[in-house]
């Protein structure tokens, strides 16, 4: 998370990068109805966060031309790209967090031999 605040690029909060990674990371469509239904939010809270991705160009709403009341969340280039480098990010941290992780147990394990 660290890497993330750090880099040069957007910079999201709790909620949008929740919002972000829903619609990125689970293949339904989604709409604002749902996102806050399934992230337990009002749906005036997903409309803000969703301004700022579509600000930052991660993400765009649609109406659905199906039901005009129901507003699509739809993926963008930027947003895909923006996924790969948080997987990157992700994937580079994760060998760091195991070995600290081993290294925080490895005592606890030595003081019940003892």
């Amino acid at each position: 998370m660290v890497s993330l605040v750090r880099r040069d690029g957007p910079d999201l909060s709790a909620r949008q990068l929740a919002v972000f990674l829903t619609c990125y990371l689970q293949e339904e469509g989604h709409t604002v109805r749902g996102l806050a239904s399934e992230l337990n939010v009002s749906k005036p809270a997903i409309t803000r966060a969703l301004d700022r991705l579509g600000e930052l160009d991660l993400a765009r709403r649609k109406v659905d031309p199906l039901d005009r009341r129901s507003v699509l969340v739809q993926r963008t280039l930027k947003g895909a790209a923006y996924l790969r480098e948080i997987r990157s990010i992700m994937g580079e941290a994760a060998p760091a967090a195991r070995k600290e992780a081993s290294e925080e147990r490895a005592p606890r394990a030595g003081r019940r031999a003892a």
